[in-house]
């Protein structure tokens, strides 16, 4: 009875996992229609594509913006399902775009900048003008780690008087770093994000699993304070912090094996899929705490893509993930986070909440969006495909 008891539930779940419930063809060609025309009303290279003024303008940014390198990446995304060269010419062009940003060693997010275009450029194109770039990004990426306090640091100083703070979101640069300790053969690379992971995963994190956005440290590692920036309250769960956890930890089981990392990011997702305040289309509000507020889609969007990718590892849970990663990426391909063609300054998603309590980018599209939008498709259709 056992025996026939698994293989129903096998075939079961074959046939759930493998039912196509997103039509991707559909929504990379709106992907591909908002993105030409995105292209078309961005002919200079120095005004990266970022979200929209309070306006209706476009929001556009320098490259030295933490977001520059999202609208390269995205383009290669959509090189990478369609195979169009159009798109591989123009992903190249946004990528060196941000060429000058490899020797920028005042900011943590390097990883955005410089590994999302030039990362996903030369793994689909091996184009070996882009690996030193890499390298050299990784490098200036790691003149923030002080062996003392065991961290990369975030930002030069923080309210309060506070000069070594670390946010979550840096979890997100570490797979840059690992990707350059391969192709380097620089070990310190691969250890100084351990150990960065180790240290936040020691101290970001609260007993229900969940995330403060910002550790200040002193200057040999002691907690000197835990607060918030982006979030509502230093005790509250701010969605997209809660996401980049999420990502982060099971890219640290993907690149050390070690199964502590895929038992936390398992944790995170239980604390975030089990959290009450969480909406039936699984699109969380901007902040855990704050239920019948603004939506944030990039928050959900990188939730997906990284419950996906954690899906692949196994376990008790694995169809859960799937499942609501799929149902995430549902409620994103149609209205109200779906924008109308050629509307929403071109970007394809709408409602995400960049940092409402600096009174910016509140219910608005942003790069970052439907940059992992369209990684959560791609690895919606590669999994699809894989369970056939």
């Amino acid at each position: 009875m056992k025996k026939i008891y698994t293989l129903f539930f096998s075939i079961w779940a074959f046939s759930a996992w493998s039912q196509p419930k997103i039509d991707v063809k559909k929504e990379f060609e709106f992907a591909a229609k908002q993105y030409e025309g995105m292209l078309a009303s961005h002919p200079d290279i120095t005004k990266f594509p970022q979200s929209t003024n309070p306006d209706g303008s476009p929001r556009d940014m320098k490259s030295s913006w933490w977001c520059s390198g999202f609208f390269g990446g995205s383009l290669w995304y959509i090189y990478e399902y369609t195979k169009q060269d159009k798109w591989k010419e123009a992903a190249d062009k946004w990528t060196m775009a941000v060429e000058k940003e490899q020797y920028n060693t005042g900011t943590h997010d390097l990883g955005f900048m410089i590994y999302c275009p030039f990362g996903n450029g030369y793994r689909l194109t091996k184009n070996e003008a882009y690996k030193p770039i890499m390298l050299t990004g990784a490098k200036s990426l790691a003149t923030r780690f002080d062996p003392k306090v065991g961290l990369i640091k975030s930002w030069n100083s923080f309210k309060g008087g506070y000069n070594y703070p670390v946010i979550i979101d840096n979890m997100m640069n570490l797979e840059f770093l690992f990707w350059a300790a391969r192709e380097s053969g620089n070990k310190e690379l691969y250890n100084l994000s351990v150990t960065h992971a180790d240290n936040t995963l020691k101290n970001h994190y609260r007993a229900d699993n969940s995330a403060y956005h910002v550790i200040c440290y002193g200057p040999n590692g002691e907690v000197l304070a835990k607060k918030n920036h982006q979030g509502a309250e230093d005790e509250s769960p701010w969605a997209r912090g809660q996401s980049w956890g999420l990502y982060g930890y099971t890219v640290m089981y993907r690149e050390t094996k070690d199964p502590k990392y895929l038992d936390f990011a398992r944790k995170i997702a239980t604390f975030l899929l089990n959290h009450p305040n969480l909406p039936a289309d699984k699109i969380p509000y901007w902040d855990y705490s704050k239920p019948g507020e603004e939506r944030d889609a990039s928050a959900g969007a990188i939730m997906a893509s990284a419950l996906l990718e954690l899906s692949t590892y196994g376990g008790k849970d694995a169809k859960l993930y799937y499942d609501s990663a799929v149902k995430m990426l549902e409620s994103l391909s149609k209205p109200p986070y779906k924008a109308e063609l050629g509307k929403n300054n071109h970007f394809i998603l709408q409602h995400s909440v960049g940092h409402k309590l600096g009174n910016s980018e509140i219910d608005v599209p942003l790069v970052y969006a439907d940059y992992y939008y369209l990684e959560g498709l791609l690895r919606y259709d590669a999994l699809r495909k894989k369970k056939k």
